[in-house]
């Protein structure tokens, strides 16, 4: 298997030879294994996690108690011990270092860009950072960090995220399936073990789904009457039983960075709005937020 996305050079970004390297190996893992170049040490880099993963779930099984779980390994061991007898189980120890492996690298390198790209959308956009301070104050207020639960209760704060995950549109290809089995598509026959590479972008950016699909627009996902809305073409996570495991988690990670910063501080811009480029640094199998500074000013 390749490894699941890019990871940073000693720069903190992959250059674009270091991209085109990443993809291919993401997709052709079983040829550019043979092939010299520096992609071939991601694959030392990844067993390196995966060993240090393997230690921690060793760790968990000598002190797990059943009736007190821990985290996800100590609830995936769980599982695990539930379904030994049944030899599809899903629930075996490859699996859950890979799993694991893949919660963490993922969900770090994603909810960190998508943070570099939310605070510079509203540099470009001060309205929108004002209406976001405003719900801030409105329901959190100052004095106590914000929780979870405010999410619900925090319309326009919601659809800003969602705009900004739906305009930066992250991992433009998804990650890669397989079909299980011999499968129908639009006239084609796709032979069971075809991997596929769902086009998360197209949707995102669909007009019939986005009345201005190339603009930020927190409307997006707003209605009528300011209550939020859900889009059955918001899939930054993909779609399906392989949905990614970690959305649930990424969701309230972004919203509490998000709204935690935003309590606290203003961003305030070094060049004139109007002059903000959002466009990616580089756009392959992800698009990586560009360089930019920026001024916090305490609230």
């Amino acid at each position: 298997q390749g490894p699941p996305g890019p990871t940073p050079s000693r720069g903190g970004c992959p250059r674009g030879d270091e991209l085109v390297l990443l993809g291919l190996y993401d997709m052709f893992s079983g040829v550019m294994q043979y092939l010299p170049g520096r992609h071939n040490r991601l694959y030392h880099l990844i067993e390196e996690l995966k060993a240090f993963i393997a230690t921690r779930v060793a760790a968990n099984q000598a002190s797990l108690d059943p009736a007190s779980p821990r985290d996800f390994i100590d609830c995936f061991l769980i599982q695990s011990e539930k379904e030994k007898k049944n030899p599809d189980s899903e629930f075996n120890s490859t699996n859950l270092i890979l799993t694991t492996l893949n919660l963490f690298f993922a969900g770090t390198e994603t909810v960190s860009s998508t943070l570099r790209f939310g605070f510079l959308f509203l540099m470009k956009h001060p309205e929108v950072e004002g209406k976001v301070h405003e719900e801030i104050e409105r329901v959190i207020g100052r004095h106590r960090v914000p929780a979870s639960e405010d999410r619900m209760k925090m319309p326009y704060t919601d659809a800003v995220i969602h705009e900004i995950q739906r305009l930066t549109d992250i991992v433009p290809l998804g990650l890669p399936h397989t079909v299980t089995r011999d499968t129908p598509f639009r006239g084609y026959m796709l032979p069971k073990g075809t991997n596929v590479f769902p086009m998360l972008g197209s949707v995102l950016h669909d007009p019939k789904y986005f009345s201005h699909p190339e603009e930020f627009n927190p409307g997006h996902f707003l209605d009528a009457n300011g209550r939020f809305k859900k889009n059955d073409a918001f899939v930054p996570f993909s779609s399906g039983k392989r949905v990614c495991l970690g959305e649930a988690m990424a969701r309230m990670e972004l919203f509490l960075y998000f709204t935690t910063i935003l309590q606290s501080f203003s961003l305030q811009s070094l060049v004139p709005p109007a002059q903000i480029d959002v466009s990616p640094r580089l756009s392959g199998f992800g698009n990586i937020p560009p360089s930019y500074e920026l001024s916090l000013i305490p609230r």
